[in-house]
């Protein structure tokens, strides 16, 4: 028996590091200011987040939430990282400078997620009634890959897709597609999901981005000028007819009307 429980112990102590050292090499491998595992061990806020995370987490689940919150606190204190010990977090995930992050409680974050300062994985349930949103999943989703840059902020239940990108100051309130990239208040779709696919910091791709705002006005000038077009042709048309008229008033039969001269219907037609 005593044999069964130090053997369980010696493997729950090997995942443990294993996991440790992951997070290790996934900071150094995202961040080219990370010279060594101890440096990240020693000075970067992130790593020591994700570890207090780990031990208020199973407090939480535990049911003893207020200590589990003393603990998020203490690192938020140290930190400035500020993640609620309900909320779920996969492997290798990497919060760049991290002053100002938050993520709430039911906010589920997948493997290989990369977060810069100043996100917020918030919710937006008013906070009347609050008792009723007790166990309610208010928070986002990220699914694996997924990056955050700066200042961003993504709202509600909603599903940041895998491998998408949110760009800086983003406000997200609808769920974004895979591999794809948002950016914009409120955030729109950037670009085609195929361009996403690289790593990209600050969840901004190197390559130029398309205006959705610049798209959209040069859509409707096409449009006006295609309405131009069409305008001149009828006119055209307009001034042939009256000039295979002019000079041919008719008097319409039984009324006495007179039908308007070539050059008077031409006035009339552009006016």
């Amino acid at each position: 028996m005593a044999g069964t429980r130090g053997a369980l112990i010696n493997t729950m102590a090997i995942m443990f590091f294993k996991k440790i050292a992951a997070d290790l090499d996934a900071m150094m491998e995202r961040d080219p200011a990370a010279r060594s595992r101890l440096m990240v061990a020693l000075t970067y806020p992130c790593f020591h987040a994700v570890q207090l995370h780990r031990l208020a987490r199973p407090v939480y689940l535990a049911g003893f939430p207020t200590l589990a919150r003393m603990i998020s606190q203490f690192s938020r204190f140290i930190t400035g990282i500020e993640i609620h010990p309900g909320a779920q977090i996969g492997q290798r995930l990497f919060i760049d400078h991290g002053m100002g992050v938050v993520i709430g409680e039911t906010a589920v974050i997948g493997d290989d997620v990369t977060l810069y300062h100043d996100v917020t994985l918030g919710g937006i349930a008013p906070a009347i009634n609050s008792a009723s949103q007790v166990n309610v999943k208010r928070h986002p989703t990220l699914e694996d890959g997924v990056i955050i840059g700066a200042g961003a902020q993504v709202l509600g239940d909603i599903t940041v897709g895998k491998g998408a990108r949110v760009g800086g100051n983003a406000v997200v309130i609808k769920s974004v597609p895979e591999n794809s990239v948002a950016v914009g208040v409120p955030a729109r779709i950037v670009m085609p999901k195929e361009c996403g696919s690289e790593f990209a910091a600050y969840g901004i791709p190197t390559q130029d981005l398309p205006d959705p705002v610049a798209r959209a006005i040069e859509g409707l000038l096409e449009q006006i000028s295609r309405m131009q077009s069409r305008i001149t042709v009828l006119e055209n048309e307009l001034d042939g007819f009256a000039a295979g008229t002019a000079g041919k008033p008719t008097e319409s039969a039984g009324n006495g009307h007179v039908e308007p001269t070539g050059s008077e219907a031409r006035r009339f037609g552009r006016n």
